[in-house]
């Protein structure tokens, strides 16, 4: 990893940008996010993650979850990332994390929704779906779990 010193000193420019850009977070639209969603690194972390260039992605969010170990939307990211490229394991930690520092976190429970189908356990999928509607009713990360969850025949 020669270039990880690169994403570390990346994340911990970011902590101390002063940047008050607005960029929403793929699948992050919950408003309880603490995220300064226009800090350089997140916002080159979701670029790459939006451009589905995960390998770019991974190190940028592996380094910004290390400088801001509170950030929720970077471990949704982080777990989004990794589940998109078959680690399954790893993701299911990283959503586990955004869901523990936001328990709210619109995102992660959609996403981690997905990954439940994907693992075939229909249960735990349907019980995110659950929390979704509790917490927002009708949004956009509960009808895209839904429809998953139909695609998925469940």
């Amino acid at each position: 990893m020669p270039h990880l010193l690169a994403y570390v000193l990346i994340g911990l420019f970011g902590l101390f940008s002063f940047s008050v850009e607005s960029a929403e977070a793929a699948g992050t639209s919950d408003e309880s996010s603490e995220t300064e969603a226009g800090a350089p690194a997140y916002a080159a972390a979701k670029a790459a993650v939006d451009a589905k260039d995960f390998a770019t992605a991974l190190p940028l969010l592996e380094a910004l979850t290390a400088a801001e170990p509170q950030n929720a939307d970077a471990w949704n990211l982080l777990g989004f990332s990794n589940r998109k490229i078959g680690h399954l394991d790893i993701a299911a930690v990283a959503y586990t994390k955004a869901l523990t520092i936001n328990p709210g976190h619109l995102g992660a429970l959609e996403y981690q929704g997905e990954m439940y189908l994907e693992m075939g356990e229909i249960d735990k999928a349907r019980a995110n779906l659950d929390r979704l509607v509790g917490l927002c009713g009708s949004c956009e990360e509960q009808a895209d779990l839904a429809e998953a969850l139909e695609k998925a025949g469940s």
